[in-house]
């Protein structure tokens, strides 16, 4: 069966499509893919911006999603949705579903249920259940989650499935109650359903000395003191509520003239004479930055997100609405504006600026009591503290802060000291900080010294000291302590001091150090945490408690709640696994440091052993963020665990792979070979690397199918270790196990991915699906390092086949010299076409001297430039062979810039023996040898662009090859090596050169194998030659083009060589081409139907013209400026498109390169059919940008559209790839066309371009869209369409091109009308075929061997003689032995 490649420089590649080629991605949100078994990737939906998506599992024929989102596709969903894959679409989960952040879900699909796990409250503390039948919420059989951070990181089953891992961070508590504290909204603060227990915790700013503006107001003196929203002490109404100027909209604007750590505003409506506000925005000030709100929707208790139009409700029984930002940040104030209102015009009833959690300030008159305090924060001290301003770097803004300055002899016992008592409204988990202002400001550097600062937190906690430097010469925040915060005084306080250090740092100067005071920052992080004696655990009887790690057995009973306490009787085996984690990672005081610890992922082996993995340092046993637990207790792995988190584990077998964010053991035994992936031996006890491992932290890793799919945040799968280069994989890559090596992924994306796993269950006989999400900036459906194999697939969709292994850079790469990029302007609109205008009237000739080739597109390794088939004898295997810029290693060697490509198998191999070292540019095998191309040397060897492989040796063929040589000055370049029947045992080479080893030979060389010896052609020419194509009847005509002159400086650009008498001549007038050409085929060999591309010879446009026989013409004008094009070659089509006097209808034009167009953008390859360009292939470099294709080249050497059946199914199999672009080619091996009308013999009649008529309006108008362009393609059939077409091969003189025109013309009627077989309908057509008994057959010989060993096969041996009988499937034809008279089926790939 025939082949086909495509080559190119590419990443990624797709078929040009107008529902989604134009679709870009926004790596803001999370884009979902689905990816199918042979890697092709597909986009499924998107997330809002800002959204994420974290897990995702498979129930029946529904996927299910979730993470942080308000949206996805279009279909508004809270942090959960489902997927139908039979109806592509997403939907909601129902109402009452999880309020917060989703990180797990497990679905189980014998009880139809979907478990969710995360960061929420609703309906169930971090843990959720969707019952799939009942369609509805529930909170788990064990109640919840709580506690340390309550947050829920990953759900597993054990190995038997009848158990449930969850693991996280969280505390649990067995044989005694735990009490959970702040698990519903802030007592402290009156309640509203627009809260939650986080946002109700959070302390407003005291605004009362701010600036506090509203414009416009109203003019009722009851309502128009914007003051009144700040805290209000009364119902809605006069004096406590603000109402704006009626019919506009309005704005508040707060402004506070220091920096606060603010998370949110507080808002609530007012009601009064009908008003209310219905929408509105805010924006943060200093930075004037739009910010993105996160808020709850009261009535259905979802989370939600927006940033312009924010709803605020209308319902009176909602007091308030808190809007978060998300996260603290730093602000001088803010401005709302009230977009949108009912009744005259908006108003608010409240209006708060929240905070990061609670606050103090040194100095008390900034400490003003907040709404809803009892009282506000304070402050003491001891000693003589001066206050000072210290500047801010805002502009209108400065900061009041004390210092104290004393004797450096004074002991710290007697030293000044400071007392921050700052009102907590709840509490929760929180960092606390202490402000520190730089000392440069102050001009205390030499006075500054070190501190210790010791916190309270209250509920029975250990106090916290922290010793730390003040010599900061900016101003700096110190992280003084993270943890639970109890208050624990009637006022609400907790306490944080202040004294000199034990052993200060610094001598202070002139005798004295400085100690200053600033403010003390409270964020909160979790509103969830628990309260008593017991070190923030309020645990009674004899307790114990866990941490991380939960087992829940699907068949145990509900009715506990593992939120409060577990009766012992709840324990399992595995439950000792949290018991051994909360007392390995040090109990209470580990839980509640500055660094939270969590279990992020859990594996069971098959043998009991679990793995429990994250982030955690255990001091019992001694392991870092991963350990095994087996024979009943916890355990290290060698090396003590890893240096770094771990945020996935998948098994395999005995092979545990690892994913996070590390580089080695955490005792350094593989020399940092384990970058943030790695594979533990679980019988061996030992760490092995993936290679060198990839550039960033792993997120996800999922075993597929005897590989292990790894996302993450990367961009580099490295090539050894402690190096940063590799072949780059932004964010997804794929590890085969069974190989040990990296596998190409199938598909190209570039992003940061956050899930991998799999899809729904495959039906019978398909293969399993998977699902990515992340990030995503670019994405293709297919990834390939420059070239991929495209063949036939089922129900006309082509297969197309990437290389199975990664090529990576080239370690020695000649580049030419680098060329300046212009700055694209693409105009979208439409383009009138000018059909044959004279390129002669359209470019006026700007010198006379040969402008220099174009530079090739960019070619960065890994690309693949050129390609050839080989069919090994021996074996009867055919090989492809690639050449380009590129380097990898096949197992035994590295090899660079050619290797070969066994399909059947996979694999990659190198040339044995010396490595090209440089860039191959062209490729041709004849018989046993293979002739190679390009700019490139061979080290040890005279070879210089040009060089011979045997291909039965596995030898370069040194000797008695003559180096090509280059003018003085430039360099050689190999562009091309063809073949042509009518010179046997010669291949010509053609390129930028001077001379082949002795013999001037300029840009064209004969190389004559059997006498191994070169030979000019002619007279020869001057120039370069970019590209050849061959005419004539036997291909006796050699067509050269680009930039060349038969006649000193005369830019000829497109010449030819006839081999009857030896003779060069110019095709046309050199002046009628704009610059040299880069391009040419000729179309079925007639020479006077050429085509030809390029560039202007200023290098400031492209060109593609047609050459009739008797003129240029131009073609293609919405090219534009950015376009080069590599190749032309003409295609065959199953279905015809409108006439035209260019190309026939049976046939399009591929154009291949890089090519930008007015009408559709960026294209790698288009198709041309003689009127438009319709774009074809659409190819991405690794960082996203356009790629290019290089070649298009087949296992036949050549093809003929006179004798059609001939094709490889290969050469035609792009043709369905451009069913999306409204083309649809030849996806058979015979002559689809023949079908409906059968010819006797070969006459043709003669095309005269005269007869074409200029004004024919059929050729002047585009049609309207690629549907529109399908129906006028088949809008006639052969049956009633002409063909003007049917024209010698042989090349005539242009004035004797006369004669009558064809159009209207029956190719039934007329003189050769009995040459035909009229068929009405295509069935007839077939049954035509087979009822002619005139041509019962044709002969035919075998190309190869066939063993013929299957049921209805017919053997066969090379050169035997058959007849064929029927022809019409495209891979398989039906065939008689002459000799013996035996019928059967043979690969219609291997006769000729």
């Amino acid at each position: 069966m025939g082949s086909v490649g495509l080559a190119g420089a590419f990443a990624g590649l797709d078929l040009f499509d107008n529902s989604t080629s134009g679709v870009a991605f926004d790596p803001t949100s999370s884009t979902l893919l689905s990816r199918s078994s042979d890697g092709a990737l597909t986009r499924i939906g998107s997330t809002n911006p800002g959204g994420s998506i974290a897990a995702g599992c498979a129930l029946g024929e529904s996927l299910y999603f979730a993470g942080s989102f308000s949206s996805i596709g279009s279909s508004s969903a809270a942090n959960i949705a489902s997927y139908d894959t039979s109806s592509g679409s997403f939907s909601a989960l129902g109402s009452g579903g999880p309020n917060g952040a989703i990180h797990a879900l497990f679905c189980d699909s014998a009880n139809s249920k979907v478990w969710a796990g995360g960061h929420f409250t609703s309906p169930g503390s971090s843990v959720a259940v969707w019952d799939a039948k009942a369609k509805s919420w529930a909170a788990a059989p064990f109640g919840g989650l709580a506690g340390a951070a309550a947050e829920v990181l990953s759900i597993t089953t054990n190995s038997s499935q009848s158990s449930l891992f969850f693991s996280g961070s969280f505390v649990t508590s067995f044989g005694g109650n735990v009490t959970v504290l702040n698990g519903t909204n802030n007592p402290n603060v009156p309640f509203s359903q627009g809260a939650t227990p986080f946002s109700s915790s959070l302390v407003p700013i005291p605004l009362a000395n701010s600036t506090i503006q509203g414009s416009p107001t109203s003019t009722d003196p009851a309502f128009s003191d914007v003051h009144n929203l700040l805290c209000p002490t009364g119902n809605d109404g006069p004096g406590q509520t603000w109402l704006a100027g009626d019919g506009d909209p309005a704005q508040i604007t707060a402004r506070l003239f220091q920096s606060v750590s603010a998370s949110g505003v507080r808002l609530g409506n007012t009601f009064v004479n009908g008003r209310s506000t219905t929408t509105f925005s805010v924006i943060t000030i200093p930075d004037n930055t739009p910010q993105t709100l996160h808020f709850v929707d009261p009535a259905t208790g979802q989370n939600q997100t927006c940033t312009t139009d924010c709803p605020l409700g209308t319902d009176p029984t909602i007091l308030y609405q808190d809007f978060t930002f998300g996260s603290a940040i730093s602000v001088t104030g803010v401005q709302v504006t009230l977009s949108g209102w009912t009744g005259a015009g908006p108003g608010l009833h409240i209006f708060q600026l929240l905070s990061s959690g609670a606050f103090v300030s040194a100095v008390n008159d900034q400490n003003g009591q907040s709404c809803f305090a009892p009282s506000a924060s304070d402050t003491s001290f001891t000693g003589n503290w001066v206050q000072v301003n210290s500047n801010t770097g805002i502009a209108g803004t400065q900061q009041a802060v004390l210092v104290s300055t004393f004797d450096v002899a004074t002991a710290p016992a007697n030293a000044p000291s400071f007392t921050w008592s700052p009102y907590v409204s709840a509490s929760g988990i929180y960092d606390i900080n202490l402000l520190v202002p730089g000392c440069t400001a102050l001009t205390d550097c030499g006075r500054r010294t070190s501190v210790k600062v010791t916190v309270f937190p209250g509920g029975g906690q250990e106090p916290v000291i922290t010793t730390f430097s003040q010599q900061n010469p900016q101003d700096a925040t110190k992280l003084i302590y993270s943890g639970p915060v109890i208050p624990t005084s009637s006022q609400s306080t907790m306490v944080v001091t202040m004294t000199l250090a034990t052993n200060p740092d610094g001598s202070g100067q002139n005798g004295q150090y400085d100690l200053v005071a600033d403010r003390v920052q409270l964020v909160l992080t979790s509103a969830n945490t628990t309260g008593g004696a017991s070190g923030g655990f309020n645990v009674t009887g004899s307790g114990h408690s866990a941490f991380g790690f939960f087992e829940w057995p699907l068949s145990a009973p509900s009715g506990v709640n593992a939120a409060s306490g577990l009766p012992n009787a709840s324990q399992t085996a595995l439950d000792t696994i949290g018991l051994n984690l909360f007392n390995g990672l040090g109990g209470n005081s580990s839980l509640t440091g500055s660094t939270q610890s969590s279990v992020n992922a859990v594996a069971h082996h098959s043998s009991g052993a679990v793995f429990v993995a994250g982030l955690m340092t255990m001091s019992s046993p001694s392991a870092s963020n991963i350990a095994v637990f087996k024979n009943g207790a916890l355990a290290a792995l060698s090396g003590g665990g890893l240096n770094g988190p771990v945020t996935s584990l998948a098994l395999d077998g005995d092979k545990l792979f690892v994913g996070g964010s590390f580089s080695d053991t955490a005792s350094n035994t593989t020399q940092g070979r384990l970058r943030n992936v790695a594979v533990y031996d679980v019988s061996q006890d030992q760490w092995s690397d993936l290679q060198a491992g990839v550039d960033g932290p792993v997120t996800s890793v999922s075993v597929i199918g005897g590989q292990v799919a790894v996302a993450g945040n990367f961009t580099t799968l490295l090539s050894a270790p402690g190096s940063n280069v590799g072949h780059e994989s932004p964010g997804f890559a794929l590890w085969n196990v069974t190989n040990n090596a990296w596998a190409n992924s199938g598909g190209f994306l570039v992003g940061s991915l956050t899930f991998v796993g799999n899809g729904t269950a495959p039906s019978s006989g398909e293969q399993q699906s998977q699902v990515l999400a992340g990030n995503i900036a670019s994405s293709l459906k297919f990834g390939a390092s420059g070239f991929v194999m495209l063949k036939n697939g089922k129900n006309g969709q082509p297969e197309v086949t990437p290389l199975g292994v990664q090529l990576d850079d080239s370690d020695v790469t000649s580049t030419p010299a680098a060329t300046k990029r212009r700055r694209e302007h693409v105009r979208r609109g439409p383009t009138a076409w000018i059909p044959h205008l004279k390129l002669r009237q359209l470019f006026a000739r700007q010198s006379t001297s040969l402008a220099p080739l174009p530079a090739t597109p960019p070619s960065p390794a890994p690309a693949v430039l050129a390609g050839a088939f080989w069919t090994n004898t021996s074996t009867s295997a055919q090989v492809v062979v690639i050449g380009g810029n590129f380097s990898f290693s096949d197992g035994s060697s590295e090899a660079s810039g050619v290797g070969f490509y066994n399909p059947s198998t996979g694999t990659l191999s190198g040339l044995s023996g010396a490595q090209v070292n440089g860039t191959v540019r062209a490729l041709l095998v004849v018989g046993s040898q293979l002739f190679v191309g390009g700019e490139f040397t061979i080290p040890g060897a005279d070879v210089n662009g040009f060089a011979v492989y045997n291909l039965e040796q596995q030898a370069w063929v040194l000797s008695g090859v003559p180096a090509l040589q280059a003018s003085s000055g430039s360099e050689v370049v190999v562009r091309s090596i063809t073949s042509t029947p009518a010179k046997q045992n010669t291949v010509f080479v053609a390129g930028s050169f001077a001379q082949a080893g002795s013999l001037p030979c300029h840009a064209v060389c004969a190389w004559d194998i059997s006498a191994k010896q070169w030979n000019a052609l002619g007279g020869g020419i001057q120039g370069e030659v970019a590209n050849v194509a061959y005419a004539g009847n036997n291909q006796d005509i050699l067509v050269a083009a680009g930039s060349v002159s038969l006649a000193g400086s005369t830019s000829d650009n497109v010449v030819k060589f006839s081999f009857n008498d030896s003779d060069w001549n110019a095709i046309g007038d050199g002046h009628d081409l704009p610059g040299p050409a880069t391009a040419v085929t000729v179309n079925n060999g007639n020479a006077n139907s050429i085509f030809a591309a390029g560039r202007s010879s200023d290098g400031t446009y492209p060109y593609m013209a047609f050459w009739n026989g008797a003129v240029w013409s131009s073609l293609a004008s919405t090219l534009q400026g950015a376009t080069n094009v590599s190749q032309l070659t003409m295609v065959p089509l199953q279905d015809t498109h409108s006439a035209n006097g260019v190309i026939e209808q049976d046939r399009m034009l591929l154009v291949s390169g890089h090519l930008t167009d007015s009408s559709f953008g960026n294209a790698s390859s288009a198709l041309f059919d003689g009127q438009n360009l319709i774009p074809y292939i659409v190819a991405s470099s690794s960082t996203g940008a356009p790629g290019t294709v290089s070649a298009l080249f087949s296992s036949l050497s050549s093809f003929s559209f006179n004798h059609r059946h001939v094709l490889a199914t290969g050469v035609v199999i792009l043709i369905s790839i451009a069913i999306a672009a409204g083309v649809v080619f030849l996806l058979v091996l015979m002559g689809i066309l023949w079908t409906l009308f059968s010819r006797r013999d070969d006459a043709l009649n003669k095309f005269d371009p005269a007869d074409i008529d200029d004004d024919d309006d059929s050729t002047q108008h585009r049609p309207s869209s690629l549907l529109a362009h399908i129906n006028a393609a088949t809008r006639t059939t052969i049956l009633g369409a002409s063909n003007p077409f049917h024209h010698t091969e042989k090349e005539e003189d242009a004035g004797a091109m006369a004669g009558a025109s064809n159009t209207g013309h029956d190719p039934f009627a007329g003189p050769d009308g009995s040459n035909y077989l009229r068929a009405e309908t295509p069935s007839d057509a077939v049954a035509g075929i087979l009822a002619g008994d005139e041509e019962p057959g044709r002969p035919a010989h075998a190309r190869y061997s066939f063993d013929g060993s299957g049921e209805g096969e017919l053997p066969l041996s090379v050169g035997q003689e058959l007849e064929v009988l029927d022809d019409r499937d495209h891979s398989w034809w039906y065939a008689r032995d002459l000799r013996t008279g035996r019928e059967g089926v043979v690969p219609a790939a291997y006769l000729y």
